[in-house]
């Protein structure tokens, strides 16, 4: 086996951006910038949040997939952690999933439903997690949101899933904001059938 076809059958570069509110960006800055900063450390991922006071904000991860995935596990976990921490002093009985919005080209929501919604029902029953591509394009752009739900695990085995049917779609016309997307240093995707 290639030593370069890493686990889920990639080794390429990728780009993928998230969509988080305030709230949620300021857990993963942490206090003076530390939780990202040992993220980027740890993961190897370049993590860069976008500026602005708006409600919502851009996270981009970009690296090799294997710095992506770790980044994802490390948002994912943190999640997880702000979650249990808000239910120690709750009366809820049951905790809420852990909730991640991917941003994707409209064009290749397509392949990610698949005939018939056939590809994202085998992603939900393969990794447990819940995955709903939005109907709308998100404003001024030509991206839909991807929700992601569920406990950190089936969300990064998702994610990965994700990362296997973006790279196998050929992109159609021009994407406006598009940064998901390979990097021109690989020409090849190794996937794994």
């Amino acid at each position: 086996m290639d030593p370069k076809v890493t686990e889920g059958g990639l080794n390429v570069t990728l780009t993928i951006r998230l969509l988080m509110h305030g709230k949620e960006v300021g857990s993963i800055i942490g206090k003076k910038g530390e939780t990202v900063k040992k993220m980027r450390e740890e993961s190897g991922a370049r993590i860069n949040i976008s500026e602005g006071n708006c409600p919502e904000r851009i996270v981009t991860i970009t690296g090799p997939t294997d710095a992506i995935f770790k980044a994802f596990a490390m948002i994912a976990f943190k999640f997880e952690e702000d979650i249990n921490n808000s239910m120690t002093n709750s009366p809820a009985t049951s905790k809420p999933p852990v909730t991640l919005r991917l941003v994707v080209p409209a064009s290749q929501c397509g392949s990610l439903i698949g005939k018939g919604g056939s590809k994202i029902k085998e992603i939900r029953e393969s990794t447990g997690a819940q995955v709903q591509v939005a109907g709308d394009m998100l404003p001024n752009s030509t991206e839909r949101a991807v929700t992601i739900s569920g406990m950190p695990d089936a969300i990064i085995q998702c994610v990965k899933q994700i990362c296997v049917v973006m790279l196998e779609v050929e992109y159609k016309g021009s994407v406006k904001n598009n940064e998901f997307e390979r990097s021109d240093q690989f020409s090849e995707v190794f996937v794994s059938k």
